[in-house]
């Protein structure tokens, strides 16, 4: 399943393309791709579980 996200380039929620699950220095998870129109890093800070 595709995550979404918010790309601050088109000011809108798209899906991550290219999406690849990080953990962050704190512990946390994350997910981080391309925004699928305009090419820019996206990152989505997943919940804690």
């Amino acid at each position: 399943m595709a995550e979404k996200g918010y790309c601050v380039k088109c000011k809108d929620k798209r899906e991550i393309k290219d999406e690849q699950k990080v953990t962050m220095k704190n512990g946390r998870a994350a997910v981080k791709g391309k925004c699928p129109e305009c090419g820019t890093g996206m990152y989505k800070i997943l919940g804690k579980k």
